[in-house]
C-alpha cells in the first residue's frame, strides 16, 4: 500500500460526512484544497496502482474517477455534489462493465459487473437467460479468456450464472435488486430465472471491513480476482456479434 492511498478511506469518509451536512458550492470551494489532497490525488494513485496490476491480464483496461458534481438538469434535488467517491476499472470495449470501488459516509464497498444492459446487449442477455443460442465466435484472447467456453445454451447460462452468484455471495458479494417488477414478455412470470430476466444491470457488491484499516489497492485487486469468473461468463453477452 503506497503512503498516498493509506488514508483514502478514513479521510474520504470524514470529508463526505461533512459534505453531506453542508452540501453547498461555497463549502466545497472552501475545502477544495483538502478535497484535492485527501480524495482526488489518493484516488488517482489507487486508480493507477490497480490498473497497473490488472492491465497485464486485461489489455486495454481503463480507469475512471467519477466527478463529484451532480447533474442537476433533470433532478428535483439541487444539492450540487455527490456524497460519495466512485472509481471504475472498465473492461475494454464494454462501457460501464468492470470493477467498482466506492466510498461514502457509511463506509467503502467493492463491486463488479455491468451497470447497464441495454439495446442489443440486453437482447442477448435475455436470450441467453431464456436458453436461446448466441450466434458468436468466442474470442481466444483478451480481457476474459473464454476460448473453448461452451455456448450459453449448451452450458445452461442462467444455471451457471445463478450458481456463480451463489458462490460469490459466500464471499460477501450481493447483487443489487432487479430493476423491473415483472418479467418482460414473451417470458412467463414463473420462469425459473425470473430474477435474471427482470434485470437491466448486474452488479454485485461487498463491504470493505474497516477493521483493521484496509489496504485499498490490495482490497480491489483481490476482489477483481474473485470476480474474474463473472466477467468470463458475461463475455459472450457483452461481445458484439458484428465483431466476430
Amino acid at each position: 500500500m503506497s503512503d498516498i492511498t493509506r488514508q483514502l478511506i478514513p479521510d474520504a469518509r470524514a470529508f463526505l460526512t461533512e459534505l453531506a451536512e453542508t452540501n453547498t458550492r461555497e463549502w466545497f470551494q472552501s475545502q477544495k484544497a483538502r478535497y484535492e489532497a485527501e480524495l482526488r490525488h489518493p484516488a488517482e494513485a489507487l486508480l493507477q496502482e490497480v490498473a497497473d496490476y490488472l492491465r497485464p491480464h486485461h489489455p486495454g483496461l481503463q480507469g475512471k474517477i467519477f466527478r463529484p458534481q451532480r447533474d442537476l438538469r433533470f433532478s428535483k434535488d439541487k444539492t450540487p455534489y455527490h456524497t460519495h467517491l466512485h472509481l471504475l476499472w472498465q473492461l475494454p470495449q464494454h462501457p460501464g462493465c468492470g470493477v467498482f470501488f466506492g466510498i461514502d459516509p457509511d463506509g467503502a464497498h467493492i463491486g463488479g459487473g455491468i451497470m447497464a444492459l441495454k439495446g442489443a446487449t440486453l437482447s442477448r442477455w435475455r436470450d441467453a437467460v431464456a436458453g436461446q443460442p448466441l450466434t458468436r465466435a468466442y474470442p481466444t484472447a483478451g480481457l476474459a479468456q473464454v476460448a473453448g467456453h461452451p455456448s450459453p445454451r449448451d452450458s445452461g447460462f442462467a444455471d451457471e450464472l445463478a450458481a456463480l452468484m451463489d458462490i460469490l455471495a459466500l464471499k460477501g458479494f450481493q447483487p443489487k435488486a432487479p430493476e423491473l417488477k415483472r418479467v418482460p414478455t414473451p417470458h412467463g412470470q414463473s420462469h425459473p430465472h425470473a430474477d435474471l430476466l427482470r434485470r437491466k444491470s448486474l452488479t454485485l457488491w461487498r463491504a470493505v471491513d474497516p477493521v483493521p484499516p484496509p489496504d485499498p489497492v490490495a482490497a480491489v485487486c483481490s476482489a477483481a480476482l474473485v470476480l474474474a469468473p463473472l466477467f468470463t461468463l458475461l463475455q459472450p453477452i457483452l461481445a458484439d456479434p458484428a465483431a466476430a
